[in-house]
């Protein structure tokens, strides 16, 4: 009787210690369920390499491509003048006469100093052929013992040299007047006031009777006469900012828009680039040549550039949404073996709807699609790939 109540205990316990045991694998095999069906499923997709190229919008300047300021060379007063704002002149057209009575007293002046001078110069020529022949005939009268005396022969001689030397002087006189003359009459052209070159005359300050006179440093604001402007071809300054600056190649077509014709694009061609920066504006001029033969468009006109941005290396992309920030930080949100981790970035530029990402990235890393901080780093995830399209690469 006790043998069996001591194995009916044993069948007991063992039954107990079987089904805590089945217990406690069930438990084990629900926990490791669990714990799958927690980790979170987070969208990625690759970081992908490329060569950027986008166009931006830019502001410009349209500027003449040779533009003067007409000052006249000497102090007049304007006789007449035939153009006005907006005639179109051809080069070496007169444009204005100036009377400067002054000038013609001085050209008059002049003259009577040269013919002066060139009367003196002639009477010289004269006398020295006379003293010169009196000189060659005492020579050979010389060659007579007795005949001339050797003071009068010295005396002869003496006189011809100093009559050459006297015609040397005035011969120089003569050249100095001429030249005056010269100058004087060059002086009276500047009273003629032609085109530098075929263009358009855009201001004119000047009316017949008023004073004008040369630009110098003391007439401070002196407003010119005309100012003509070539506009059959313009100049597109373009102030290009420094993170634009590379990838710029001269004979590049860029298009433009100015707001007279809004419905229109106009085109030019990058000629001239400064290679400087400036240092207040951290921008850097870039000249295009337009041409404008149809003159369409005005010197002074503000138009909205196209840029295209290049770059001369690839760089890598990610989508915009990939990208979180915070007060503190700016990350993409990779994923390394089902793990995340926070990688600080920097951005660039967009591209559709990619962005530039510079940091500790490399191509074909796996980052999540949609960037935030409630993801923190080191979360266990797991993944489901997007297609390239569907992330806007």
């Amino acid at each position: 009787m006790k043998r069996f109540r001591i194995a009916s205990i044993l069948v007991v316990l063992a039954t107990s210690h079987w089904c805590t045991s089945c217990g406690s694998n069930t438990n084990s095999s629900t926990k490791a369920q669990a714990s799958a069906a927690t980790a979170p499923t987070v969208e990625a997709t690759k970081v992908a390499s490329k060569k950027l190229s986008i166009t931006t919008r830019l502001p410009g300047e349209l500027q003449a491509y040779e533009a003067v300021a007409v000052f006249p060379k000497v102090t007049a007063y304007v006789d007449s003048i035939s153009v006005d704002r907006g005639t179109r002149v051809k080069s070496g057209q007169l444009m204005a006469l100036l009377v400067a009575p002054e000038v013609a007293a001085q050209r008059a002046e002049a003259q009577s100093k040269l013919q002066a001078a060139e009367a003196q110069r002639a009477e010289a020529e004269a006398k020295l052929a006379s003293d010169q022949s009196t000189y060659d005939r005492l020579k050979s009268a010389s060659a007579t013992p007795g005949v001339v005396a050797g003071n009068d022969l010295e005396i002869a001689q003496k006189a011809a040299e100093a009559d050459r030397a006297r015609l040397q002087a005035l011969r120089e006189g003569a050249e100095a007047a001429k030249s005056a003359l010269k100058s004087i009459t060059e002086i009276e052209g500047y009273l003629q006031v032609r085109a530098p070159f075929d263009g358009i005359v855009t201001e004119r300050n000047a009316h017949p009777g008023s004073l004008v006179g040369p630009a110098t440093s003391s007439s401070g604001g002196a407003m010119p006469m005309l100012r003509v402007e070539k506009t059959a071809r313009l100049r597109l300054i373009v102030p290009v900012p420094e993170k634009y600056a590379t990838g710029i190649n001269v004979g590049t077509r860029v298009e433009f828009s100015v707001p007279a014709f809004p419905s229109q694009t106009f085109a030019g061609t990058i000629a001239r680039v400064a290679h400087s920066v400036d240092v207040k504006t951290r921008t850097m001029p870039v000249e295009l040549d337009v041409n404008n033969s149809d003159g369409r468009l005005s010197s002074g006109m503000f138009p909205e550039v196209l840029w295209p941005v290049r770059r001369t290396e690839p760089t890598l992309f990610v989508p915009v949404s990939a990208v979180a920030r915070t007060t503190e930080a700016t990350f993409v949100i990779r994923i390394r073996q089902g793990n995340t981790e926070w990688v600080s970035v920097q951005t660039g530029e967009l591209d559709g709807k990619s962005i530039e990402v510079f940091g500790g990235l490399r191509e074909g890393d796996e980052v999540a699609v949609r960037g935030t901080d409630e993801l923190r780093a080191g979360t266990h995830v797991v993944t489901k790939q997007v297609a390239e399209a569907a992330t806007g690469k």
